[in-house]
Parts: C-alpha cells; structure tokens; sequence
C-alpha cells in the first residue's frame, strides 16, 4: 500500500529486489530521492530546536564579530538555497513554462516539488541555527550540524554514483540541469562538512585556547581527543613539568565543584540529621531519661535541643571504669551513631548530569557490541556459499569495520565521562573533608588522629573514585548479560541454559571467595594503619631514637606487623588465585557444557562454524560483565567501609558558633559571665563559673599553677571549648599566639605576613620589636627564607617571636597571648615585653590578654587574674593583690626566694603546661596543635642553617643560595624506568619464580589456542558428515579434548598465580626490609632537610604500590602479551596474507604506544608529586587549627586548598586524557586488524576453509581489547615500577657510622667520665660553614658544667657532636682516653645520656617508653619513677606500668613527660650526663624536683647543662661561654663575674648581681 503511494509520489519503482541480486548492485532511484534525503533533513530538523530556543534567549548577549569561517559557512548555505531555489524553478519551467511543442501530458512527479522545498525550508533553518552557535558562548563549532552534514554528504553518495554510471552507461546526461544541479550542490557540500569541521574561535578566545586547547577543540578533536597531540608530542620529546599542564574548565575547578557539592550536601546532610534524631528517639528510650537525669546537673540538657546527639547517649559509660566494657560498648553504638546514608544521594544530585550522558554512551555501546558477533555469522555463511557474489563479503567487512569504530567511540566517550566523573568525586570529597576541618568541633576531632583524616583524604575519597569509574556497569552487566543470553538461544537453543547454569553457579562461589577476601582487606588495613602510625612515630621522634639507640627495638616492632600484613597479604592472594582458577576455567566450561549438550542432546544437532564462532563470541562477550560484577560489588562493599567513615566525619559536630557573640554595645572588650567550659560535651567543666571583664586597651595577665586551666582559658575565649552555661562576649578581632608556636611551611615574610597586605615600614617595625632583626641576618635568605615542615629549622625561640610578630602585624583589636615569652632567652623575654606586649610596647593601645610566669612582668600589667583550679580565685591589680594576702601573694611568697635570685624576667622561662587533672581525651597543654602533635616539636631544629651561614652571608650571593632553600623540591625521575629496576624487582622476586610463573602463564596460552584450533576442526565436520550420521565415538573425542584443554588452561593460570603470589610477598617483604633498615641507619641531616610526609610517602603509598599494584600490573602485563602474540598467531595461520599488514601495523603500534608511555608515565609521576602537598597543606591545617580560626582565616586556607587540589587535577585530568587519546588510536588499529582479517578472508575465500575464518576473525574482534590493555598494562607496569625505584632510592642513601664496629669499648667505659675537646670543629653539611671552630677544653670526672651562650653560639651542637649526630670536620673528643670517633655508635650513645629539651614519648606502654629492650626487671623502673616522683601518679593508673602512651604522650602533661625523660636518664646510670634546656617547659615545682633529683642522684656522674636561665647553673664548679662556636670564657661562675666579660653582660641582663652569684655557689 505504501510502496504504491510512493512509487506514485516518486514517478518509479520503489523498491524492488533485482537492483541488488546481481554483481554491481545499485539503489532504486526512488529510494534515493525519498529516503536517503529524510534521513539527514530528519535530523536536523529535531536538533534546530534546541539551537533556536539558544537563540532566542541568548538576545541580550553581546553579538561576538563575525569571523571568516562564519560568513563562508553563511555563504555555501546561501548558495545551496539558492541551487534548491532553482531545482524547483527547472520543475516549474518544464512543467508550466512556455515551450516550442504543445505541453507536455505528463507532469513531473511529486518528489521534484516536494524536495527542492524541503532544502529551501532546510538550508534557512540551517542558516539560523548557524547564527545560534555563533551566539553560544564558548562554542566554536557544533555537533549536530557536524553530523547533519556528515549524514548529508554519506546519503547522497548513493545517486552521486548511481547519476554517474547511467550517464556512462547511456553515453550521455539524460536531464542536464538536475544532473549539474545535483553535483554543484555535491561539493557544496561537501564544503560545508569540511568548514563544519573546523574550529570557530573568536581573537579574545585564543589565548584561553592556548592555555587549554580543549576550549578551543572542535567536535571531532573531542570525540577523537586529538586536542591532546600537543602534549603527547610534547611529552615524548621531554620530559612534562607542572608548567605544561594546561588550565583546567571551568566545571572541572575545584571551585566549582566544591560549591555545588556543598550545595547538595547541606540538603542532605540536614534531612539525614532529622532522621537521625526521630530514630534515636524510637530507639532508647529509656537510656534517654537517664542520660538527660544524669546531664541536668552539669546544665547539659539546653543542648538536648537538638535532639538527643550521640554524645549525650555515650554519657553513662564514660563513668563506667571498666575500659574494655567500654571499648565494646562504644564500637556497638558507634556503628548507628551518626546521621548516614546521605553521602551516595549528595553525590547523585550533584553530579547527575555526567551520570546520565555516561549511561547514554554505555548503552549505545553495549548495543552495538552485539552487533559484531552477528556480522561474523553473516561472513561465515558467505564464506561457506561460494555461490555469493563478492560485494556481499566487502560490504559486511565495511560494516564490521564501521561498527567497531562506533563502538571505540562511544566506549571511548563513556571511558572520559567515567573518569571524569571520579576524578570531581573525589575532589568533592577532599574539599568537603578539609572545609569540614575547619570547622570540625574537639569531640568529632578527638575520634581521629590526624592521620586517620589525611586517610579519609587519600584512601576513601580515591576509593569512591575507583568506584565511581565503573558505577555504570552495575546496570551495564545484567544487560550484557541477558542480551548474550537471549542470542546465544537464537544460536544454540536450549543447551545454552547449560553453559548458562555454569555461569550461575560461579556466582556463590564468587561472592563467597569476595567476602573472605574482603575480611583479609580489613586485616591488610588494621596493619598498614598500625605500621604507618608507628612509623609516623619513628620518624617524628627519630632524634631521640638515635640519642638514646633504640633504634633496633623499634625496627623489630615494625617488622613484626609487616611480617602479620605480610601473612595476610599471601593469604589473599592464595584467595584471588583461587578466584582467578574459576575465573580462567569459567569460559571454556561454560562453552564446553553449551557445546556438549548441543551435540548431545539429537543427532540432528550438528555444530557448524557459524552456530561455533558466533556463540564464542557472544560467550567473549559475556566474559566481561561475569568477570566484572563480582569484583564490582566487592569493591563497592569496601567502598561502603569508606563511606561510613566519610559520612562519620562529614555528618560530626561543628564548633558550636553561639558560645562566642560578637555584640558591639558592650562597653568591655571581652566579657564572660558567668560561663563553663569542657572540652567535649560529656566531659566535666574544666572551667567553672568564669567571669571577667576586660576594659578596651589594657594589658590582662593571667596565672595560675600548673593545670588551673590558664590554656584553657585561651581556647574557651576562641571558641575552641564546649560551653555548658553562660556566653562570652568579644568586642573587635583577634589575635592568637599558642603556647606551642604554629609555623607554616612557607617562607618567613609569609609566615608574618599571614595573608595581611605587605606594608614595608610597618613589616621592618614588627621585625625589630620582635627582636628577629638578628635572626634575618643570620638566615640565608634573610625575610625570604624557607622554613621547613613545623618551623624544623628555627630554634623554640624563633618560631616564638615569629608567632608573635605574626600578631603584632595583624593589627587586631585584641591579643590572646597564651604564655609566648616562656620559649625564649631572659634578655630577649624582657625585650619582647617592653617593645611588644608591656604598657609601652608596638600593642599598648590595644587589648591584651597574657598569661605568663613571668612573675617580674606582673607589676606592670593593668590588672592580674588569678586561677586556681578552673575558678577565678581573684582579680585585680598587682597591688591590690599583694595586699590582700589571696592566693596570689601566696603563689609569689613560695617563689620569693628564687625570685630574689633570678629577679627581672628570669622566672618567665617557666612555662604553663596546665596538664588538667589528666583528663585522658583532653590535653591543655596545646590546644592549638591537633590532638596529636605535640610531636612535631620534636625536630627543633637546632638553630642549623643559622650560624653556619653567618659568615657565609658576607661572601657572594651564589653561595648563599645553596643553604637556602632548606627542603629540596622532592626529585622526580624522568624518562624511561631504567631496565635495571624491573630487574631488581625479579631479584626480589627471585629468578626461580620467574621463570616458572612466565612458563606457567606461555603453556595456558598454547592450551588457549590449541582450544579453539580444535574447535575450528570439530565444526569442519559439520561438512564432512554433512547428510550423513555423526559417528558417537568421533563426538565424544571432540568434547573430551575441547572439555580438558579448557581445564589446563584454568589449572596453569591458577599455577602462576600461585607461584606469582609467592614471588611477590617475597619482593615486598625484601624491598620493606631494605627500606626500613636503610632510614634508620641515615644520618640526622637527611630528616632535617627532608618533609616526613615525604619518607611516609615511601613506606605508605609506594610500599602499597608494590604490595598489590606491581603484581597485579605484572600478571596482567604477561597475560596480554602472550594474548596478542597468540592472537597474531591464529590470524596468520587462517588468512596467511595477514603477515604482511602485522609490520606496518606493529610500527604504528610502537609509536602511539612510545608516545603515550613517556607522557603517561611523567604525568602519573607529577600526579603523585602534585598529591602531597594537597595532604601536607591539610596536616599543616589542622595542626594549626586554633590559629586560623581565631584569625578568622579559614576562608584564605580553604582558598589555598582549592589551588593545591586544581593544581592536582591538572595533571591527573591530563592523563584521564592521555588514556583516551591512545586508547582511540588503539581501538583503531585493533579495527584495522578486523577489517583485514575479514578482507583477506574475502579476497581467499575460495582457497580457505570457512571454520578458519570463524576462528580469526572472531580472535580479531577480541585482539582489540588486548591490544589496548597491552599497552595500558605496559605504562601501568612503568608507572608502578617507579615505586621500586623510589624505595630503592631510599633504600641506598648513605648511611651514618656503624652502630657496632670490632673496636668495642671496655664493659663499664665510661668509668670516670672524663671528657676531652681536642681542637674540634664541626659543619652540619659539607657546602656549609664551620659551626665549631676548634674547642679545646678538659672536663674532669663528676664536675658540673654549665654551657651559656646567645641563641646560635653553637650550645646544641656541641651536644650533637657528643653523640655523634653531626661527625667532626676535624679534631677529636675524647671520653675516658678513647676517641668517640673509633667506636660504634650505640656503644657511645648506649653509655651517656640526655634529657632532651622536647619530652618525646612514643605510643605504647609506659614501660616499653623506659626500656624499650626489656633489659631491666620491674623493682629498677619502680624505683627510678619514685626518684623522679611519678610512682604515685603511675601506681594509681590501672594498668599500672602498661598503661598505653597515646601518640607523642598527647595523654601526659607536659610536665610528666619531662619526668618521664628524667625516669629515662635514671635508669641507664650513665656516667655523662647532658641537660639540654630540659627545665624550658615545666612550672617552677616541676622545675625544683628535677634539679633537686639530678643533683642528688647524678652527684657521681658529669653533668653537662645547656641553660637559658642563668640561675640554673650558678651552682655549677665551671661555666663555659660560647659565642658563635668558640670558646671565650671558662670558668667558675665567680670568676667568670669578676671578670666582668661575656658572663657578666649576660648576668647583667638576667639581673643576677656579683653577691647574688657568690651566695648561690656556695
């Protein structure tokens, strides 16, 4: 009926089957003329909309020019309008126009009215929607007109040829004008598809383009990625820097995505909270009533507001003293104790839009890739009828090769969408975790240490990436699958239920097998996080390893958990080999059970080549969703682990926000009335019923004994405490300086400069009041120098000023200074009062809060608030005070005594370490470094760079510049992995394993191919038997070999992996071992100009990378290769012609592959060197937390953040497009390999059996896959294999003096203690001045010395040459006549001892803190902690002497971590002791008990003391003054006074006077 009408409409046959049945076939004209026109006008007509509805809202946009481009596009469409406009004038003339004879009778048909109107309407519509793309902000070409014209040209091909062979055939053009109308507007056209394809951009876009080609890449360089030729070009000839990296887009920033992420997750998050709270209601009751019973005392009960939270629920138990009940309670209650399940739908909706145009792609792909397997049946149906004519067999080569290029594309599209889309997942959720950081309150911030959040940063947030990549085939797989299925009955019918049974059953043993592997992933993560916190340790608190030699006891500590991962790790792997046995057998069982079944069930059913080939490749087709899904789900079971700890810390608690008011009316500063403070919600107010009122501009102290809540005080002023009552009131901006000084890593102008603008007289101002006009001088850069990781190479002193000067140069309206002068010297103390702080300072209009020891300075403070235990016990000027005979006259009357000794300013050297009560979770002593880092103090660095470039500065700028940058720009390898390192890498494996894992793999491969060569001869009987009856026996043969080549595939896969998983837990055993053994034998200079995130970097992420990436990429690199060769080979021995394609396609296979390695390779390596600092910024971050927030900075930080991520994703986007760009070219030889594999079988169909050409060109289909992977696997490999060679980089760097060497000291050396100086001096590096310039000095048996010096004098590093930290550039020291230098290190550093200036402890038991050796019985570490006046304190712990240390001792006061020191130094009864500063951090009590101990305890031995406060040594029989690594005075502190030299002045200054001196030493 409608080929009638259209016959009718056309004026010929529609359709009729001869025009093809014959040797050159041809499309019916009618055909041409009516479909072939449609389907490109179709398409554009239902893309114009959405150009017009762009053109008319974009009116108000200003019109950009019109380029060149433009109007020739414009032009070519205006001709074409008018070549349609003509087409219907030659109608209408010969249809109604004057002629010579009488009309014609019969009119033209309909079709020549009907299109040339069609075209007209067409080309207008097409000039308008041009218009729009020239208004579409950003765009420079358009998609769909690119197809439209594509479609256009590709339809009218047909009536080009079919027009050009009726004119030759005729010998002459039947209707001229149409004949030349059609073919002017041909290659218009034509024109038109070449100028659609070219990219429109506008002047003021050029320099955005050359910034970020992509901006500026047409619609077939997107879909092809040939934006990105540049890098790779670029990347091959040498090696990328960051500087390459090209912009990101503007919807790839961090920016972007942060804000729509936030967006979403507020909504969420808040919806999530309410649900929560309805369920805690519904669930306990009961427990609620008591919990509110028991809160209402402590007036918790305004917070039960909110809902009841979580941490009024956990109250109860914080009571019970059973511990380990607790540890189970809480790990109950933990588990629902937080708003969840929000984080997956706050990800959809934010990023839905690429969710949906990703599935879109995926759908398309999956579709056509059930196309390939049908066109292989139809060509070997052709191959077998040689009755067929020849076009056939080209046309579905083309089609083969057509739909292969499809199918690369959209596959290629859906990779980058995919990828894409992990990548912002997870720079939504880095952003999110550091902006929550923020504002994180101390409850949420307690239940993770540091590095337990910069892990959520690194490994959850990359896991949701991993996931996210692959999120599609969740709905792809089942598709794929019932697809295959439901082909594989058109094929095989029923039987192929079997094969399907097969596959089903794989799926309980598979998810059995992903639930124990999935057990050991949590075992494997318990010991990686408990090895890196040790080594987090190790690493901070590496100076005292060395000074006390504990290092072996701490190596064996981490070898223990390595070889329990390890253990693990080889069980795991013994799992996946298993999983992998299935895996290999799956498919040739499942083709085995189809395929006997088939055969078995009637003698009818015969297997031919097609029924064969087609249902392998449908069954290759399954392969993958098979293989994928189990291993989906696994990983998003383990993503869900993530989830749960990402939803834990993003739905905590904030700071609350209301604590603090910031009303203008009052007429005080800072207010609290009547307020008490607690850490966290359920702890007892530390702080109670505090009020104070502080007037506009005056100067506050504050004192108080240790633990009476002075910090506290602080922390509740800045909003960092929990208020259970009262509010406080702040008038203006603050300022904060911590107790623990918090210094950026960034260079000192930064570090004071803190964000404020530079103003040059105010900045010179600052420096000198804060006394670092001779630091600058001594630095090497002067303002401009890099300060390492935690101020690593600034003396406790500097970093205190520089914290200061940072204050003082943001002009705040009020200054929180929490105890800064106690870190410096007494003169410099007195300095920084009068030029800074006191009543005539840099600040004296503005209001100050201080607190202080400093007992002198109290006279000239406004006004004196006392504390005693959480109260404010009085207040009121130093007068009033002292009359009133309080507390406060008491405090000064104890230390009256020694405050006539040590007079002005002495006293302020002892410093507040308010340890509270110890209250377990809260530690006072810092509140502003993170719970955990009280270690980052650790690496004082001593004062280095300093003095050994004080000469060096008068000489010439080029040497100068060596010292300066302290920590080196983390080196990168470039070019290739060297050979040697694959080679290291098997040597660890062991040579053994390697050859038995590649000879395991290479016999899979032949039984691979020996398979299905024999199936390629079982369906050539199909011929042979053809109407005759199939033999039994001849049948069994053929499934029973089939059946056990199968089999022996699977069991030598499951071998070598096997085999593989031993040689790799050997590898990674062996290369853990060098590294851990090498960085504890380097020597102290290395961890000085060394980040520690940098040596973590190594034992996390690279140790990781060889654990389970390098094996994994090895196995997986053999697997492809020896698939591709095999592939090669089956090919070249159905169509042998084959040979002569594989050399120019194997060429151009190196090259893309060389190309593509070289950038790849660099950009994951700047990838990874572009990722720490992201992690360094966020730990620098939270340990400085208090700061920014009371600067009131978060927003600069957050701002910083998002740079350092962009930074990141610049390179990672740019190799996310470096594997499309190869894998596109790729996919397009593996094309290539398809379509000749199909033309040859064309061309030699008549000489070649058809079951052969089943047999290669399904392997062609599958080679494409290989090759891809082959070469994906060969950059892994080189990118991973860069972790050995950093480990090794590691593993060889030089190493310090043996630890034992054959010259060992007598057994009781050092009998006496006699210490000699001969002529010693000493640089910290080989490039750097002297920092000792020849000491000479005896010390005689049990004397007692006193070292003195100005900061830089070279006092720290004389204790460093004692133990060798830094060896001697000449001279000797000599202990007892033996030169120190001849003996192994331990033996000298086992034999003396020090307390450091910085109490380090480990975590772990008291005891092992002690005696990490278990060299000692429990009664001598009983009695050392008596003597250094802890037994009672540890004797009241419950665990007594296992009482576990937190990380750096965080749940000690500081005070009893320097005991603990002093417990140390106790209990190895060396008989040289050295002081270093150990009196800087403790109150005065603290401070008598450790003197009165050392005097008592260590009268037998020598003593060395590094003193800041002059008092402290006066009783010492000699004095040594240092000044600037010499020797200037030596003597008894008498004569050193009457020779009113060096010692005098310092006396002077201290306000020590010669009687004063002379009574002390008697």
């Amino acid at each position: 009926m409608c080929a009638a009408a259209l016959d009718e409409y056309c004026g010929s046959v529609f359709w009729n089957a001869s025009y093809l049945n014959r040797e050159d076939p041809d499309l019916p004209a009618c055909v041409e003329q009516t479909v072939l026109i449609w389907i490109p006008l179709g398409f554009l007509w239902l893309c114009a909309p959405w150009h017009l509805v762009s053109l008319c809202k974009r009116r108000l946009l200003i019109t950009p020019h019109m380029s060149k481009l433009y109007k020739c596009k414009q032009l070519v469409v205006s001709l074409l309008l008018l070549t349609a406009i003509a087409s219907l004038a030659v109608t209408l003339g010969e249809d109604y126009g004057p002629s010579n004879d009488s009309r014609p009778t019969v009119k033209n048909p309909g079709v020549f009215y009907a299109n040339p109107v069609l075209f007209a309407v067409s080309w207008i519509l097409l000039l308008l929607c041009q218009e729009a793309v020239r208004r579409r902000e950003g765009a420079v070409d358009s998609s769909t007109l690119f197809i439209f014209w594509l479609l256009l040209v590709l339809c009218d091909v047909f009536p080009f040829q079919t027009l050009l062979r009726e004119a030759l055939a005729l010998g002459e053009v039947k209707d001229l004008p149409r004949f030349c109308l059609f073919y002017i507007s041909f290659g218009l056209e034509v024109i038109a598809l070449i100028l659609s394809a070219l990219p429109d951009i506008p002047s003021e876009a050029k320099e955005i383009r050359k910034k970020n080609p992509e901006a500026g890449a047409t619609f077939l360089s997107r879909i092809t990625f040939t934006w990105f030729n540049s890098m790779a070009v670029k990347g091959y000839k040498k090696p990328l820097t960051q500087d390459d990296m090209w912009e990101l887009n503007e919807s790839d920033s961090t920016a972007h995505i942060n804000r729509r992420f936030q967006h979403f997750m507020q909504l969420e998050l808040d919806a999530a909270r309410v649900h929560f709270q309805q369920r805690q209601r519904r669930k306990k009751p009961t427990k609620i009533n008591k919990a509110q019973t028991a809160a209402s005392p402590n007036d918790l009960s305004n917070d039960l507001g909110k809902g009841v939270s979580q941490d009024v629920l956990m109250m109860e138990e914080q009571g019970q003293g059973d511990k380990k009940k607790k540890k189970e309670k809480k790990k109950k209650e933990e588990k629902e104790n937080y708003p969840n399940s929000w984080l997956i739908i706050t990800i959809y909706k934010t990023f839905k839009g690429l969710l949906l145009k990703s599935a879109v792609l995926k759908l398309l792909q999956d579709l056509l890739s059930f196309v390939s397997p049908q066109l292989l049946k139809l060509m070997i149906s052709f191959t077998q009828d040689s009755g067929r004519y020849a076009w056939e067999g080209y046309l579905y080569a083309v089609l083969l090769l057509l739909v292969a290029i499809l199918q690369s594309l959209f596959l290629q599209q859906y990779f980058h969408q995919c990828f894409v889309l992990g990548m912002k997942v997870r720079t939504a959720l880095i952003a999110a975790i550091y902006k929550k950081a923020l504002v994180v309150s101390n409850d949420t911030r307690k239940e993770s240490t540091v590095g337990e959040t910069v892990n959520l940063m690194s490994a959850d947030a990359q896991r949701f990436n991993d996931v996210t990549n692959f999120i599609h085939l969740l709905w792809s797989c089942p598709l794929q699958i019932v697809l295959s299925v439901v082909f594989l009955w058109l094929e095989l019918g029923p039987s192929v239920l079997a094969g399907l049974a097969v596959m089903v059953l794989m799926v309980p043993i598979n998810g059995f097998l992903a639930t124990k592997a999935r057990k050991f992933q949590i075992d494997n993560m318990k010991f990686k996080d408990k090895r890196l916190k040790i080594m987090n340790e190790i690493l901070n608190g590496i100076k005292i390893l060395k000074l006390y030699a504990w290092e072996p006891s701490f190596q064996t500590q981490v070898n223990d958990i390595r070889e329990e991962e390890l253990n693990v790790m080889k069980k795991f792997a013994y799992l996946t080999s298993v999983s992998t046995f299935i895996f290999s057998c799956a498919p040739a069982l499942v083709s085995l059970a189809s395929f006997a079944v088939f055969v078995g069930v009637s003698d009818d059913n015969v297997l031919t080549a097609e029924k064969a080939f087609t249902s392998i490749s449908l069954f290759n087709v399954l392969r993958f969703p098979l293989a994928m899904l189990p291993m989906l789900i696994a990983s998003i079971v383990q993503t869900e682990v993530s989830k749960k700890r990402l939803e834990r810390f993003l739905g905590g608690d904030d700071l609350e926000i209301g604590t603090i008011r910031n009303d203008p009316s009052f007429n005080t500063a800072v207010s609290v009335c009547d307020a008490s403070f607690a850490w966290d919600k359920d702890s007892e107010p530390l702080l109670q019923n505090v009020s104070l009122d502080v007037k506009p501009g005056k100067l506050v102290a504050v004192v108080g004994a240790v633990g009476s809540g002075k910090s506290s005080l602080m922390s509740a002023l800045l909003g960092e405490m929990h208020s259970t009552k009262g509010f406080i009131n702040i008038k203006g901006s603050l300022a904060f300086v911590p107790q623990q000084a918090w210094i950026q890593n960034a260079t000192l102008k930064d570090n004071i400069l803190f964000g404020s603008p530079y103003e040059d007289r105010r900045f010179d101002h600052v420096v000198q009041s804060c006394a670092l006009g001779p630091d600058l001088d001594l630095l090497p850069g002067g303002v401009l120098t890099e300060i390492g990781e935690k101020g690593i190479n600034l003396s406790g002193g500097q970093k205190q000023r520089v914290s200061l000067a940072r204050a003082a140069y943001s002009q705040a309206d009020i200054y929180l200074l929490d105890d800064p002068l106690s870190a410096v010297d007494s003169h410099v103390g007195k300095h920084l009062f009068d030029k800074v702080i006191g009543p005539g300072g840099l600040l004296k209009d503005k209001t100050r809060i201080l607190v202080t020891h400093g007992v002198s300075f109290l006279p000239y403070v406004d006004e004196i608030v006392v504390l005693v235990e959480g109260k404010v016990s009085e207040i009121g000027s130093y007068k009033s005070l002292r009359a009133s005979k309080g507390p406060f006259s008491e405090f000064l009357d104890t230390y009256a005594k020694e405050q006539s000794n040590r007079s002005h300013s002495e006293s302020d050297r002892c410093q507040d370490t308010a340890d509270v009560e110890l209250i377990c979770e809260s530690d006072d002593t810092q509140p502003d470094s993170p719970l955990e880092d009280s270690v980052s103090v650790t690496l004082k660095r001593e004062n280095t760079l300093r003095r050994s470039q004080r000469h060096g500065r008068k000489t010439d700028d080029n040497e100068t510049k060596k010292g300066q940058k302290l920590i080196e720009k983390e080196t990168m390898e470039t070019g290739t992995v060297k050979f040697s390192v694959y080679i290291q890498y098997l040597r660890a494996m062991g040579w053994g394993y390697t050859v038995i894992v590649f000879t395991m793999y290479f016999i899979q491969n032949v039984a691979f191919v020996g398979q299905n060569v024999w199936l390629s001869e079982w369906t050539s009987d199909a011929e042979e038997y053809y109407n005759r009856t199939y033999p039994a026996s001849l049948r069994d043969t053929r499934v029973g070999v089939f059946g056990a080549l199968g089999v022996a595939q699977g069991l030598f896969v499951f071998l070598g992996t096997l085999f593989m998983a031993n040689a790799s837990v050997a590898a990674s055993r062996i290369l853990h071992s060098k590294l851990l053994h090498n960085i504890l034998r380097v020597p102290m200079l290395f961890f000085d100009t060394t980040p520690i995130g940098r040596v973590v970097n190594r034992f996390a992420k690279d140790i990781f990378t060889i654990d389970e990436a390098i094996p994994q990429s090895l196995r997986s690199w053999l697997i492809c290769l020896l698939g591709v060769l095999g592939t090669m080979f089956v090919i070249c021995l159905a169509t042998p012609f084959f040979a002569i394609i594989i050399i120019p396609l194997a060429i151009v296979y190196y090259f893309v592959q060389r190309f593509y390695v070289a950038t790849s390779r660099q950009l994951r390596r700047l990838e990874s060197v572009t990722r720490s600092p992201i992690y360094s910024h966020f730990g620098e971050t939270v340990s400085g937390l208090s700061v920014i927030r009371a600067y009131g900075h978060q927003e600069r930080f957050l701002q910083h953040n998002e740079f350092t991520i962009d930074e990141n994703l610049k390179s990672v986007y740019s190799w996310i497009v470096s594997n499309r760009w190869v894998a596109i070219r790729l996919e397009f030889l593996g094309t290539l390999v398809v379509f000749f594999a199909a033309l040859f079988a064309v061309i030699s169909r008549h000489s070649i059996d058809s079951s052969l050409v089943g047999l290669s060109i399904s392997y062609a289909l599958n080679v494409t896959q290989t090759l891809n992977w082959l070469v994906r696997m060969t950059s892994e490999l080189e990118t991973n294999i860069v972790a050995v060679e950093r480990v090794s980089e590691y593993a060889e760097i030089q190493n310090e003096a043996e630890w034992k060497t054959d010259t060992r000291p007598p057994e009781k050396w050092p009998d006496a203690g006699r210490l000699q100086f001969d002529n010693y001096k000493v640089r910290y590096r080989p490039e750097l001045d002297l920092v000792l310039h020849g000491i000479t000095c005896d010390i005689n048996s049990t004397e007692k010395i006193g070292i003195v010096g100005r900061t830089g004098a070279g006092k720290s590093s004389l204790t460093n040459c004692l133990f060798r930290i830094i060896e001697a550039a000449d001279g000797r020291i000599l202990i007892d006549d033996i030169d120190i230098s001849t003996i192994g290190l331990h033996d000298l550093r086992n034999r003396i001892t020090i307390i450091p200036q910085d109490p380090v402890l480990f975590s772990g038991t008291l005891r092992m803190n002690l005696d990490p050796f278990d060299k000692f019985i429990d009664e001598d570490i009983w009695s050392v902690l008596e003597l250094s006046h802890l037994k009672e304190y540890v004797s009241g712990l419950e665990e007594k002497l296992q009482h576990e240390v937190a990380e750096g001792g965080e749940n000690l006061s500081v005070g009893q971590r320097q005991l603990l020191c002093l417990a140390r130094a106790l209990l190895r009864k060396s008989r040289i002791l050295i002081l270093d500063e150990a009196t800087a951090a403790v109150d005065l009590e603290t401070d008598n008990l450790i003197q009165t101990t050392i005097r008592k305890e260590f009268s037998h031995c020598t003593v060395l003391t590094i003193a800041h406060r002059l008092h402290s040594i006066m009783d010492c029989s000699r004095v040594m003054v240092l000044d600037a690594g010499k020797i200037v005075e030596f003597d008894s502190p008498s004569n050193l006074l009457e020779q009113q030299g060096h010692f005098y002045s310092m006396a002077k200054d201290a306000g020590i006077t010669q009687e004063q001196g002379i009574v002390t030493a008697l």
